[in-house]
């Protein structure tokens, strides 16, 4: 019997490192899996409450995990390829998240923060796949972990707050300009539209959750999905989820400008749930213009069939 058998009789490679069958990482993978919902499952049950109770803002935050696995499908052959081998540099890792994660939960109240123990879920799960699958699978890993744990998550009003000032501000006066151009009686003062008309002025304020800061979220997650699966070169990527912030931008507007309309006609419908559907309304034509986008991007770079070259006759 050679070395080389021996080696392999044992799980362990020519090189001495130890090598496990797709059935044997699928088994522990499993059992990881179990286990990291379980030690985190605090923080799952809030991220799902959440996507629940606001579904227009966070709703897409339950996707996320789908569209994760489905890239990890895609890369399924070079998986297949490449040999298992456990990492235990991952535990490392694992160990680093978990710890983070619960001085976060019981320490000072400052760091008590969903985006900051999330950080510490991140960590854990990067370490598990490392530990369970090796670093030749993680170099197919890592971006749809990394997709998962970055959109997978609300994003909390301190973090959020930083930019949502700015695009309220650009929501209001965009659909101050808008209504004004189709001959509609508007004021702005601030973050506040007034509409005229009836005989008695609609006002309508332009609050935190009309600034179309989680529609931008929602369109970079769909973004980097798109620009992932379908555009082939990295400039075409990039361009693609970078027009996700014009689209968001836009879109929102005209969300506004339609509840100052509205708002005419019966003063709740521009509160409550009805606010909610009509900003799930406006998803639809957003989505189409990433769609017209993606296919302006698409056809702007022709990719030219290559031709065998024939061997010239003798």
């Amino acid at each position: 019997m050679t070395a080389t058998t021996v080696s392999n009789t044992l799980g362990k490679d020519p090189s001495g490192q130890l090598e496990v069958t797709r059935r044997q990482a699928i088994i522990a993978g499993a059992v990881a899996l179990v286990c990291f919902v379980g030690a985190f499952f605090e923080w799952f049950r809030s991220q799902v409450r959440w996507a629940f109770e606001a579904p227009s803002d966070w709703g897409h935050t339950l996707l996320i995990p789908f569209i994760a696995g489905w890239f990890v499908w895609l890369k399924r052959d070079q998986l297949r390829a490449t040999p298992i081998r456990p990492a235990w540099s991952g535990l490392v890792l694992v160990i680093l998240g978990v710890v983070a994660y619960a001085v976060c939960t019981l320490g000072p109240a400052a760091l008590q923060h969903h985006n900051i123990r999330g950080a510490g879920v991140s960590l854990s799960l990067f370490g598990l796949a490392l530990l369970v699958f090796g670093w030749g699978w993680m170099r197919w890993l890592w971006f749809p972990i990394l997709y998962m744990v970055v959109f997978g998550q609300r994003i909390s009003e301190r973090f959020i707050s930083v930019a949502t000032y700015k695009l309220q501000d650009i929501s209001a006066k965009g659909a101050y300009l808008f209504l004004s151009m189709f001959g509609m009686d508007v004021d702005l003062a601030g973050n506040v539209l007034t509409v005229h008309g009836g005989g008695q002025p609609h006002m309508l304020n332009v609050a935190e959750a009309c600034s179309g800061m989680r529609m931008l979220v929602a369109f970079m997650a769909l973004g980097v999905a798109m620009a992932y699966v379908s555009l082939p070169t990295l400039w075409q990527r990039v361009a693609l989820v970078l027009l996700g912030i014009p689209i968001a931008v836009f879109v929102n507007v005209l969300r506004v400008a339609s509840l100052g309309l509205l708002s005419m006609l019966d003063s709740e419908f521009a509160a409550g749930e009805f606010h909610h559907f009509i900003g799930l309304v406006w998803l639809v034509p957003a989505f189409l213009l990433y769609l017209f986008a993606l296919w302006v991007l698409t056809n702007m770079v022709v990719q030219q069939p290559t031709t065998p070259e024939v061997p010239h006759a003798r």
